[in-house]
């Protein structure tokens, strides 16, 4: 891969410190937000940290999280050159109970170290590290933002994969004081694509173009006897907000809310306290998207293509 594709520069006053948490197995969209970060010169990955995704799907979901992580590390020809973290194995037992792992321990050390530039944490699975970390070290919470893609559509909430998998997390960051960015299912869904536009924009571009495409089809297939999901011939890549509201807030698409508490059901009670969260409403796809497939063809695709500078 190329050292310095882009024909620009990001001012270090611009840069920020980031840390990954992610079930990078539980299905194929967490691998596109990966790449997209790791081809961001704004970000300096400061950690990769392997999240659970429950024990329904398989009993070592977070091993096989950490297992992925290396391979897209490898196929990037990038391996070694970002920490990989083993995070909890599985969900909180209680709400004064962490997990104590190797996750949660960068997410303190990073939070705590002296460094000047903004840290930030997207959650791209459930909460487990986060709260884990935030119970384990307090202090961490007025120094870093977390972003989460997880919990039902506002107000009402409801069911969704990421809040399912760790309810208690959820709860314990939703009351503590840690700034906090909500990607509800209603909007991350909005990151809808179609297989025909991954193999025109993904699939040429590197061995790791091939990889994402081909694990999505992969999973397509796996999948094919559900009669509710995928649909076919469509994907959502409701992991890649999280990478784009770094690249660009999207002023005006949230809201401050009041941070809820979530019931069994998964549904909100909403109560009456000053804890605020950011809670967005809405998200640029195109913005995202195209984002992502410039950084991709820049990176690996035909350099007789490209005038260098």
């Amino acid at each position: 891969m190329p050292q310095t594709p882009y024909h620009f520069d990001v001012p270090e006053k611009k840069k920020i410190r980031l840390i990954i948490d992610t079930d990078a197995k539980n299905e194929a969209d967490d691998a596109f937000a990966i790449v997209q970060a790791l081809l961001t010169p704004k970000f300096e990955i400061k950690g990769i940290i392997a999240a659970h995704f429950g024990t329904h799907l398989t009993r070592h979901s977070m091993r096989e999280s950490f297992d992925e992580i290396q391979k897209i590390l490898k196929i990037m020809d990038m391996p070694g050159s970002v920490p990989v973290y083993h995070g909890a194995t599985e969900a909180l037992a209680g709400e004064f109970s962490p997990r104590a792992s190797e996750g949660a321990e960068c997410l303190i050390r990073e939070a705590l170290a002296d460094d000047p530039r903004p840290l930030f944490a997207i959650f791209l699975g459930p909460l487990t590290d986060l709260a884990s970390a935030y119970l384990l070290e307090p202090r961490i919470a007025d120094r870093l933002t977390a972003i989460w893609i997880g919990g039902g559509a506002w107000p009402d909430g409801g069911e969704e994969f990421n809040l399912k998998n760790d309810i208690t997390a959820a709860n314990i960051v939703f009351s503590s004081n840690l700034p906090l960015w909500q990607v509800p299912r209603d909007v991350y869904c909005l990151m809808r694509v179609s297989l025909a536009e991954l193999q025109e924009k993904v699939e040429p571009y590197g061995k790791i173009g091939q990889y994402l495409f081909d694990q999505l089809v992969a999973c397509n297939d796996y999948w094919a006897d559900n009669p509710v999901w995928p649909s076919g011939e469509s994907w959502i890549l409701g992991d890649s907000p999280a990478v784009g509201l770094l690249l660009d807030p999207h002023e005006y698409c949230y809201s401050d809310e009041t941070a809820p508490r979530v019931a069994d059901d998964m549904t909100y009670i909403h109560r009456k306290h000053d804890r605020l969260i950011r809670v967005y409403k809405q998200i640029d796809p195109r913005f995202i998207l195209e984002d992502f497939y410039g950084k991709l063809r820049l990176n690996f695709g035909d350099s007789s293509n490209r005038t260098d500078g």
